[in-house]
């Protein structure tokens, strides 16, 4: 805690070279970047401005060069001379001809050695860095050598100070920075409007509506608003908005969770005491010998069997977490009995088909896999009895073999199959059951518990002919030495 303040202002001190939001920080970026992109086109257009200076010095000098041609008798005085040499901005004209050169004006020998220039197509060039070496150099003279534009020669040459030519290239240079920080600036401008108005402010859209979400999942402002778009940006609301969708519906089943588990836990007590009245009184029914008595009787337990049903599936819901499964080698076709008995197949119109031969054996835990069983079983013969144009009668099958080192238990119906809406959220809870007598807490808890295994429970295929759900459990343990033999139990 104590480096908290020192660590805060460092942060500031960042800040200040390098700003933290996006907005700035494209701003920033897109002037650096232009800038940068600016000072690359700097020494080419250097090098050409120069050349093309000292280009005009040779065409001046050209020119002054057959003044001494068509004077009389190739005699230039003094005066005109140096007008001449004055007018073209040199010092010394010479003409090279057949291998010859030859000196047309010259006005004072230089005392230092000028540093050459050659501007001839067959030379190399002037380099992108030479004019920064003639505004960096001492001062001296330079010597230019070029084609002649007016007159036969191999080329023309002159002399002179770099004075001028220093001059001129330090105001160029300077208009150049001047124009490229301009458009560096108009560039970056333009692109950070835009990056901001197709990029930034989307995102901040984006990010204000999963704060307020996160302050406020119920809030209805914090729902991000889709804009349409079929970019990245689009993506990312749409997958956005699909998960608040999620989390409202996660916060709203947990919500709804501990409303019941707090409403259940304070009236268990006295659903105990009025189950176990009714209980002790259709206990005493079931001796009376009145034959309308005998025939509400069973409706009365099924009425009795589901309330206690209702109230253990929310208590056992409503756990933080289910225990570890204790597994261990289970007979497969005596658990499957003992469900079976529990889910009311035996007796009922509703004939189960058992492919599990007596030796078949699973590893799971003994308790969680009858619950397992117990709910696929009771869904299946529910599903059948509640269609009115069968009368109650239907057939569940249930097989059992090896599949890459797991047992694959395969229980199917011929019901009516999963309406299609409710096949997405089948295995959430409250909301798996297209039935109104049903809690919807089935499948979801015989999931869990198949996940606990480390396996898992799949709907397999559902339609009109029918559903196959099937729990996968880890491990494969070897039937027992018995005959398999294929029964029906009805």
């Amino acid at each position: 805690m104590a480096d908290a303040p020192t660590e805060a202002p460092a942060r500031n001190r960042r800040r200040l070279f390098w700003p933290g939001g996006l907005s700035a920080r494209l701003l920033v970026l897109t002037v650096v970047f232009a800038g940068l992109g600016g000072a690359l086109a700097i020494p080419p257009a250097m090098a050409a401005y120069e050349q093309q200076w000292l280009l005009d010095r040779v065409r001046a000098a050209e020119l002054a060069s057959l003044a001494a041609e068509v004077a009389p008798d190739r005699v230039v005085s003094d005066q005109l001379k140096t007008q001449l040499l004055e007018g073209a901005g040199v010092e010394i004209v010479a003409v090279s001809n057949e291998g010859v050169r030859r000196l047309v004006f010259a006005s004072a020998r230089p005392a230092k050695a000028p540093y050459l220039v050659d501007l001839r197509p067959r030379a190399t060039g002037l380099a992108l860095f030479a004019p920064f070496q003639t505004l960096l150099g001492d001062g001296g003279r330079v010597r230019v050598m070029a084609e002649p534009r007016f007159r036969q020669a191999d080329f023309i040459e002159f002399v002179a100070t770099d004075t001028e030519l220093k001059k001129a290239l330090a105001s160029y240079l300077w208009r150049l920075v001047a124009i490229v920080a301009g458009v560096a600036s108009l560039a970056g401008l333009i692109v950070y409007v835009a990056l901001n108005l197709f990029l930034v402010r989307p995102m901040q859209r984006i990010t204000f509506a999963m704060e307020r979400f996160r302050a406020d999942p119920d809030d209805p402002a914090a729902r991000v608003q889709l804009s349409g778009r079929r970019d990245e940006i689009g993506r990312a609301e749409t997958e956005l908005d699909r998960m608040q969708a999620d989390v409202r519906v996660a916060l709203n089943a947990r919500a709804r969770l501990a409303a019941l588990g707090e409403a259940v836990a304070k009236i268990n007590h006295d659903l105990k005491n009025m189950l176990t009245s009714a209980q002790l009184a259709s206990e005493r029914l079931a001796a009376s010998k009145d034959p309308k008595v005998s025939q509400a009787l069973p409706r009365l337990e099924r009425a009795l069997d589901r309330a206690v049903k209702l109230a253990a599936d929310v208590l056992v819901y409503g756990k933080t977490q289910e225990a570890a499964p204790e597994t261990q080698t289970v007979e497969l076709a005596e658990a499957l009995k003992e469900a079976a008995a529990e889910a009311r197949l035996i007796g009922s119109g509703v004939r189960l088909v058992s492919k599990v031969a007596a030796g078949d054996q699973v590893t799971a835990d003994p308790d969680q896999l009858h619950r397992i069983l117990v709910n696929l079983l009771r869904n299946a013969r529910q599903a059948i009895e509640h269609q009115a144009d069968r009368g109650g009668a239907g057939r569940v099958e249930v097989s059992i073999e090896a599949v890459g080192g797991a047992s694959l238990i395969r229980i199917s119906d011929d019901g009516p199959g999963v309406p299609e809406r409710l096949r997405e959220r089948l295995f959430q809870p409250f909301a798996g059951s297209g039935r109104p007598d049903s809690t919807g807490l089935g499948l979801a808890i015989a999931r869990e518990l198949a996940q606990g295994h480390g396996g898992d429970l799949t709907l397999s295929v559902t339609g009109e002919q029918g559903t196959v759900f099937e729990l996968r459990l880890p491990g494969a343990p070897p039937p027992k030495a018995r005959a398999r033999r294929v029964k029906a139990e009805g």
